[in-house]
């Protein structure tokens, strides 16, 4: 199985930056891709980034294109969500998580889960 453990989320002003990394364990890491999905308070979970297993593809949520970039350092079993000029409908709590499956931004096709961390954006 594989383990997600999230950090860099906190409280930046609207039109910040903040960087959210995904570490994981397994050694199979490099064979799934990757999603970031948020969820605010009373909304339904919904995809922000995912990234090929490769690295060599990546799709984004209209609402962040242009302003979120998803990257990963297979050596360092590692997911990033770069976040840039931050809104404050990006307040959430972002979550990663790994597939093994199809390349999909379906929630459902994801097998594993980070905690989740908690980022606010103030205006």
């Amino acid at each position: 199985q594989v383990q997600l453990v999230e950090s860099g989320g906190g409280l930046v002003q609207a039109g910040g930056s903040l960087r959210l990394s995904c570490a994981a364990s397994g050694r199979t890491f490099s064979s799934y891709n990757m999603g970031w999905f948020r969820q605010a308070p009373g909304k339904e979970r919904e995809f922000v980034a995912r990234i090929h297993s490769s690295g060599w593809s990546t799709s984004y949520a209209d609402s962040v294109k242009g302003r979120f970039t998803i990257s990963r350092d297979n050596a360092k079993n590692t997911v990033y969500l770069q976040m840039n000029s931050l809104k404050p409908e990006d307040t959430a709590v972002y979550y990663c998580a790994a597939s093994s499956g199809r390349w999909s931004s379906r929630t459902d096709t994801y097998d594993y889960w980070g905690q989740g961390t908690q980022v606010t954006v103030s205006s």
